[in-house]
């Protein structure tokens, strides 16, 4: 089979398939055993083993194992058990270290694995003689597909009729310009990829038009399958973030590197045993190096973009979720994301006749528009066991229904006045047109927005028609024009100056929208947030105001305006209106890049709303693209960083507040971590040089970077998003990680653990000696971590909101005490340690140290909390 050159009936024949029908699911079935997935090989993916080994890549571990490996060595020729428990027991710590790291580097997969299921193309198919959405995944050769502008090609297929087709094919021709396709086209066999005129291939885009297609080549057998393997994979991105983080842990790791260096020179000038203080100024690089910290990060992320996809938002790109929590503009469509996009058609007005309202039993002329309506729309209600689904633009289902409850169904209309052309709609022209067959009579039927019809009729009563369509917007109503014209014939070529003009007023339909419910409390949230809510819509200015005010976008003092106003102003003039206009109405999508671009010049991060294929621009400048779901195109959903599943814009809000929420989570894990390991540093550098002697020995160090470090804080990064972070206003753009005084606070943190590791050891030591000292240390220094771990869950008293509401928190402290306390009490792991039991009053003594750092920082949150009150004030 060579489909471009082929007809398609032979095709049909090939695959056993025809355009009315298309395959029943049993056909499927067999097809997909047969043939696979409709999918790209994907790159191979990491096995255990190799993530496993993978662990071991980091420098300081390699040397550690090294050196374990050596002692081992010498303590194998020494034949002494002694020698040789200790690096047997620095392997097997390393090793589970490694094994932690691979359950989270899986964990963190699995989550990004899910979320890419969740954003995965669907196609619209013709099975069993019903019109269906698909995934993608699931077409197979035979299948009959249904495109239109803004749909993303899900497999190679050849063209059974098309009308106005185009399709952007430069990831696979390289041509900048889109293809203009022809269902009729004939190409020869050799002909190269981009002159074949009568095929659509997977992986391109439609541009404009609409067309049916049969599948001819799915997954590998596709043209993009071809080169696939030529194509490099997907790279792994990093967020701005994690870069950051990654850059902070190896200058981190310079600094630790150089006091494990000082520690280890130290040792050998006092005559230390050499494999000794090596042992321990390695460990203690190891443990203090955060190598783990972007790994932590990217988990605690993909928790938090699984918690979004709970509330609808999908996020496709992760650096959008930290762009959120800095979003301060929201640029929200109307229909369907601020309304509940639930047309209803209420009213219409035929000329000369007046307004109708609208029933099941309508009268004649206003019948007329309702058929007339219908057919110039490619919509669809389709009624299944009394439900009925509504396919296509809400806009076009409602006059579809309305036509529908009055006795005449689509498909009816249909077959008795054939449409024979069409120019398809698109956002600059604002306008639809269908060439229909009328008792023998060649109609032209144009619907589309008053203010663009107006100008292209020669005949009606339009201060009448304006009045009308006026009163309907003021009432919140979205209102559509119909005109039309007979032609003689149906011209070769069917443009916009041909069809769309010298037209016959027909009349106006009136379709109420009702705002969201909850879309008010939401736009009073985005408020208080510091976020400024501005409304773009293709609506009429006075439709558009009227539902803005209703939900607090425009104040008393904000401007509205359209889109040909704006087209009049300069963009100096923009920057200095920007920040009174609250409602833009009747938008190019030109307009909609302006309008960000404008905000992004106020040094203002946006987030910005679309739907069309000429949306995508837009979406791709704003800092947040958000794409809707239910009414998106496919190429609107590819260009976005976060898709609505709702197309609802208190999911906007609510992300917004998830992505603070998880922006906040973050920074009490770098806390927490760098808190910590600095703290081991401290303890180990200060005792070596005040008193040339470690205060912990390798194993201990280790052991408690395996047990006190990862657990904690993951579950710290689960925390949930604080009551006020909605109060706040949004985190400044460029504004750095450790900004509002967190770098200080760490290095204080590090420093106090520090000081209180030193104070256990040396009341320990003077009690029992170095024994008594170190397991005093151990004891002080790695259950410390644990109650910072809470100290950090919020900047408000832990006691406020709850010390033990962290579920997942309290299991991770549960686990990491009980393995604190396994080496500190179980008798061979603590000799195995080098820790001893100690009297009942040092056991106090600790406990007494190990909550000064809760007191501590209860005092500082309390001293903050009356600093920023009287700062408000």
């Amino acid at each position: 089979m060579i489909p471009h050159n082929d007809s398609v009936e032979s095709i049909f024949k090939e695959l056993n398939t025809n355009s009315t029908q298309g395959l029943s699911s049993a056909e499927v079935s067999e097809r997909l055993a047969k043939y696979g997935e409709n999918k790209l090989k994907e790159k191979k993916k990491k096995s255990l083993v190799q993530k496993f080994f993978e662990q071991f890549k980091d420098a300081m571990i390699i040397i550690l194992l090294i050196a374990a490996l050596i002692s081992f060595v010498i303590a194998c020729v020494e034949k002494n058990p002694r020698e040789f428990f200790e690096p047997a027991l620095i392997l097997l710590i390393v090793v589970l270290n490694a094994a932690m790291g691979v359950a989270q580097e899986s964990k963190a997969e699995k989550a990004l694995e899910a979320l890419k299921n969740m954003s995965a193309p669907h196609a619209r198919v013709l099975r069993e003689g019903k019109e269906k959405i698909v995934n993608a995944a699931e077409l197979v050769p035979g299948d009959i597909i249904l495109l239109e502008a803004g749909d993303f090609v899900p497999a190679d297929a050849r063209l059974i009729r098309s009308v106005s087709l185009k399709s952007e094919e430069s990831a696979l021709t390289g041509e900048s310009v889109p293809s203009e396709k022809e269902a009729e086209a004939e190409v020869k066999t050799d002909a190269p990829l981009g002159d074949r005129h009568n095929m659509v291939f997977s992986g391109c885009s439609i541009t404009y038009g609409t067309a049916m297609a049969v599948v001819t080549g799915t997954g590998m057998d596709t043209e993009m399958g071809k080169i696939a393997n030529l194509l490099a994979g997907e790279a792994e991105v990093q967020t701005p973030l994690q870069e950051k983080l990654a850059k902070l842990g190896k200058n981190l790791g310079f600094l630790a590197l150089a006091a494990c260096a000082i520690i280890f020179v130290v040792g050998l000038i006092d005559n230390m045993d050499p494999m000794d203080i090596f042992m321990t100024a390695v460990s203690l690089a190891v443990s203090a190096i955060p190598e783990g910290l972007p790994a932590i990060v990217t988990i605690v992320l993909s928790i938090g973009v699984q918690r979004m996809v709970k509330k609808n938002a999908i996020i496709r790109k992760l650096p959008a979720v930290e762009t959120l929590g800095s979003a301060s503009i929201i640029c929200s469509d109307k229909t369907g994301t601020l309304t509940m996009n639930r047309m209803t058609l209420v009213k219409a007005y035929v000329e000369g006749k007046g307004v109708e309202e609208i029933t099941t039993d309508n009268s004649e002329e206003t019948k007329k528009i309702l058929t007339y309506g219908t057919l110039c729309c490619d919509g669809s209600v389709v009624f299944n066991d009394g439900k009925e689904t509504h396919i296509g633009d809400p806009t076009e289902t409602a006059i579809v229904l309305a036509a529908h409850r009055n006795g005449m169904p689509k498909d009816d209309l249909n077959k008795k006045f054939p449409r024979l052309g069409e120019l398809p709609f698109d956002s600059d022209r604002k306008l639809m047109s269908t060439i229909n067959l009328i008792d023998g009579k060649y109609v032209v039927i144009v619907k589309g927005a008053f203010d663009v019809m107006e100008k292209r009729c020669v005949a009606g009563d339009f201060e009448t028609a304006r009045r009308i369509n006026d009163e309907m917007s003021s009432s919140a109503l979205r209102v559509l024009a119909v005109a039309y014209k007979t032609i003689d014939a149906i011209p070769e070529k069917m443009t916009s100056e041909n069809l769309e003009n010298g037209l016959t007023f027909m009349g106006l339909v009136g379709m109420i929208d009702p705002p969201r419910p909850e879309a008010k409390e939401a736009v009073k949230v985005c408020r208080e947030a510091g976020i400024k809510p501005v409304m773009i819509t293709g609506d009429h200015v006075v439709t558009a105001s009227a539902i803005a005010k209703e939900l607090g976008i425009l104040l008393d003092g904000d401007k509205a305006i359209t889109g040909a106003e704006l087209d009049l102003m300069t963009d100096s003039q923009l920057d200095k209106e920007v920040e009174n206009i609250s409602v833009y109405a009747r938008v190019s999508p030109e307009n909609k890049i302006r309008i960000v671009k404008a905000w992004q010049r106020k040094g203002q991060v946006v987030s910005m709303t679309g739907d069309g294929v000429n949306d995508a621009p837009a979406l791709k400048a704003a800092d947040i693209g958000c794409a809707m779901g239910i009414t998106g195109t496919d190429v609107a959903k590819g260009a976005a960083d976060m898709t609505l599943m709702d197309d609802n814009f208190a999911t906007i809000v609510d992300a917004v507040q998830e992505g603070r929420g998880i922006y906040a989570n973050i920074r009490k894990v770098v806390g927490f971590l760098l808190g910590t390991n600095i703290g081991e540093v401290f303890t180990v550098f200060f005792a070596m040089l005040l008193w040339r002697v470690s205060p912990l020995v390798s194993m201990q160090l280790l052991w408690i970077n395996l047990v006190t470090d990862s657990l904690p804080a993951i579950a710290l990064g689960m925390e949930a998003v604080e009551k006020d972070v909605m109060k706040r206003k949004p985190k400044p753009k460029n504004e750095g990680i450790f900004a509002h005084g967190l770098g200080l606070k760490v290095v204080l943190q590090g420093a106090m653990f520090g000081a209180l590791t030193l104070i256990g050891f040396k009341i320990g030591e003077m009690e029992g000696g170095l024994v008594y000292g170190r397991t005093m240390a151990f004891t002080v220094l790695a259950l410390t971590q644990l109650v910072q771990a809470y100290n950090m869950r919020s900047d408000h008293s832990l006691f406020k909101i709850g010390p033990f509401s962290n579920g997942k928190l309290n299991l991770a402290a549960l686990s990491s005490l009980a393995l604190v306390c396994l080496v500190l009490f179980v008798p061979f792991l603590r000799t195995a340690f080098e820790l001893a039991l100690l009297p009942g009053w040092l056991y106090g003594v600790a406990a007494g140290l190990i909550f000064v750092p809760l007191v501590v920082m209860e005092i500082m949150k309390l001293i903050e909390q009356l600093v920023e009150k009287k700062k408000n004030k």
